[in-house]
């Protein structure tokens, strides 16, 4: 069981995503592939967060991978990327959590307009190193049976969420958050098909 990434965003009212924060642990991939990965992983966290409606939670499969996604009333969200033995529960117990503090701490009215590197938010790292090990926050995750009775919309693809028409590939191609190496990677990965593909 493995996290990999912790992103908190803010969908504005027009659709459009601002990352406010993110944290990723990247170790099990190698060195020069690490870069291309982590842009990836901030681009699904911002196409899943665009395509995710306020106030509901979803988590969804692309590969080996599972995006789980919270946009709240006030259009905060939350992504965890994991993979697939991760629990769900925990992962959105994690999102709750991480959304909750950082609420608390950095003024909803920032949400909008602040850069990821202006965010005095420096708690995710601590937060995705903790819930690696599931077992050791399941004690938590108890108190908060409130999720259980939560419907999570369960995709099979990234493809469904998608909007009717688009593509992945025209989304990255498209993409001014993804480096012309990332681009690459991405080709080259979806080509051969090989066990680093990400997202």
């Amino acid at each position: 069981m493995k996290l990999f990434a912790l992103s908190v965003l803010y969908k504005s009212p027009d659709g459009k995503v601002n990352q406010l924060k993110a944290a990723h642990e990247l170790s099990s991939f190698g060195y020069f592939q690490r870069g291309s990965i982590k842009e990836f992983m901030d681009f699904t966290s911002k196409i899943i967060v665009e395509r995710t409606a306020q106030c509901s939670r979803a988590s969804v499969k692309e590969q080996e991978y599972i995006c789980h996604v919270s946009v709240r009333s006030d259009n905060l969200a939350g992504v965890v990327i994991a993979d697939h033995e991760y629990p769900q529960r925990v992962a959105h117990t994690l999102i709750n959590r991480v959304l909750d503090e950082f609420s608390s701490k950095i003024s909803q009215q920032q949400w909008p307009v602040i850069k990821e590197s202006e965010v005095n938010f420096t708690t995710l790292p601590d937060h995705l190193q903790k819930y690696q090990d599931p077992k050791q926050s399941d004690a938590m995750t108890r108190i908060q049976s409130d999720l259980d009775e939560t419907k999570i919309i369960l995709y099979n693809t990234m493809e469904q969420v998608l909007e009717r028409g688009e593509k992945l590939d025209d989304l990255v191609e498209k993409s001014e958050g993804l480096s012309m190496q990332s681009k690459t990677f991405y080709k080259t990965a979806k080509k051969t098909n090989s066990c680093c593909v990400i997202l």
